[in-house]
């Protein structure tokens, strides 16, 4: 009997733990994000702040009145258009997540269109809130990622027209086109608000700088180095 106890907890334990492992389900039929609404409010103070201003607060933006939503609220024009890849990275990423499509606000999507110029790349960056799928439409792409540590082990593949990869969150990654004519991708991703933090942009960009000294140290070169790299950030 003591085992058939242990048993039937184990199961509820492991069934809860799944239950708990996914994410809710809304409880209206949207949420579309009201960007001139009261700053999202955390703490005992959210539920009165939220009588008093008539807000609904979510981990998000707040809802726009139901009564103002519009069609346009849930659509976005453009996704046809190339990007301008004329940069010195040559590459565009076009997204489409909650700022420009307030519709998705609590839904934990959005997605992406990528151009590439031949050998144009998107640098290793990572998506701190989101698990990114990828298609290939036109050309083709190098792409990758990086385990974390201790083993740092790199997993990259090369992508033709119409093959899939996935990139795990948080994770960096990258994707480079490896053909002398243009590429075009799209990729979704597990968040309405993804984020982007681009490697080099925050390592050597960061405002104020690091101190270079620190990153020499932690790049294992000479100051100059490091001073020449933040000149270009």
């Amino acid at each position: 009997m003591a085992s058939y106890f242990l048993l039937l907890g184990v199961l509820i334990a492991t069934c809860s733990s799944i239950v708990l492992a996914s994410d809710p389900s809304p409880l209206q039929d949207f949420c579309v994000a009201d960007s001139k609404g009261p700053a999202l409010v955390h703490g005992p103070e959210s539920s009165l702040f939220s009588f008093l201003h008539g807000s609904i607060l979510v981990n998000g933006f707040g809802c726009k009145d139901p009564k103002l939503v519009q069609a346009n609220d849930f659509s976005f024009s453009g996704l046809h258009l190339p990007g301008n890849t004329s940069n010195p990275v040559g590459s565009k990423v076009t997204p489409v997540t909650v700022t420009q499509t307030p519709g998705l606000n609590t839904f934990g999507i959005s997605m992406v269109r990528l151009d590439f110029a031949p050998w144009g790349v998107n640098p290793p960056h990572t998506h701190p809130r989101a698990t990114e799928i990828l298609t290939v439409l036109e050309g083709s792409l190098e792409v990758g990622f990086v385990t974390s540590n201790p083993n740092n082990s790199l997993i990259t593949k090369t992508l033709e027209k119409g093959d899939v990869f996935v990139f795990p969150e948080s994770l960096v990654h990258f994707q480079r086109n490896t053909g002398n004519s243009a590429s075009v991708a799209v990729a979704a991703l597990s968040s309405q608000n993804p984020g982007v933090i681009t490697v080099a942009n925050a390592v050597f960009g960061s405002n104020p700088d690091i101190a270079n000294d620190l990153l020499a140290k932690a790049f294992q070169v000479d100051t100059s180095i490091i001073n020449n790299i933040q000149s270009k950030f």
